[in-house]
């Protein structure tokens, strides 16, 4: 692929991972409307892993304390605060990763990257996120996550897998509905993501060894680098955006692009 249209799809992923406007909707977008060629799952996933590394230097104390959870569980202490939030991170990721493996199995994801299936999911979840973020408390912080919210949250992120939903936006309408404050509910969701994308990564990493096509494993690593430095520059910007800011802006650019999407897919 050419380092221009990979640049650009490390653009987009950079900036909209972060933001609840869902990345995989955009990505999936760039083909449909350019008429260049699908770029694939596994450009897809490339671009994830860059923002991966992103979100482990932003929140590197936390990742630490996660690491330094697993060990801790490694010697069977399960009473520390790291081990506690090793295990709610876990099982926050197991029903996505099982989820992930069945639609993956059937064929029914790539079924699913059309632009009237975006475009509902824009705007149907967008009208989630605002519902969630309008009614939503804002009495809860990062450090009183429960195992009852965990579970929530992993069970929300689900619905990420359809393109458009946004695995942001739906798990932070999800913590935002049950009384996280908003840049609690983002950092909790960008946690989330480290295993998440670990797991489509490591799949995809072993489909590229099995299949030998060193090419493409060349232009996956440049958008994963490329798609780091504009994830980066974006994550610092969104977090210091949601201390002031509300969910409102992104619902309404939803709203407009859900909208348009539709439009191109029935007009």
């Amino acid at each position: 692929m050419p380092l221009f249209h990979l640049a650009i799809l490390a653009l987009i992923q950079g900036i909209t991972e972060f933001l609840p406007v869902s990345s995989s909707g955009h990505l999936a977008l760039y083909p449909i409307l350019t008429g260049e060629e699908d770029q694939g799952q596994t450009i897809d996933i490339a671009v994830h892993v860059g923002t991966l590394f992103a979100v482990l230097i932003y929140f590197r104390h936390d990742v630490l304390r996660v690491i330094e959870g697993l060990f801790s569980l490694i010697r069977l202490n399960h009473q520390t605060d790291e081990a506690r939030l090793a295990i709610l991170l876990i099982l926050s990721t197991i029903p996505v990763v099982i989820a992930g493996a069945v639609l993956s199995l059937s064929g029914l994801d790539d079924q699913l990257r059309s632009i009237a299936v975006i475009g509902w999911s824009t705007i149907i979840f967008g009208v989630a996120l605002f519902i969630g973020d309008r009614f939503g408390g804002q009495t809860k912080t990062a450090d009183d996550w429960t195992l009852k919210d965990a579970i929530a949250m992993g069970l929300a992120q689900i619905v990420a897998l359809i393109p458009g939903a946004s695995r942001s936006g739906v798990t932070m309408t999800m913590a935002r509905g049950i009384g996280y404050k908003r840049v609690d509910a983002a950092r909790l969701s960008m946690l989330m993501s480290i295993p998440t994308i670990i797991a489509a990564g490591a799949l995809t990493s072993l489909k590229l060894v099995s299949s030998g096509d060193l090419a493409l494993g060349l232009d996956a690593a440049l958008a994963a680098a490329l798609a780091f430095f504009a994830a980066l520059a974006a994550l610092t910007v969104m977090m210091r955006m949601l201390q002031t800011w509300s969910m409102t802006p992104f619902v309404i650019y939803r709203m407009i692009l859900g909208t348009i999407l539709l439009w191109i897919a029935y007009a």
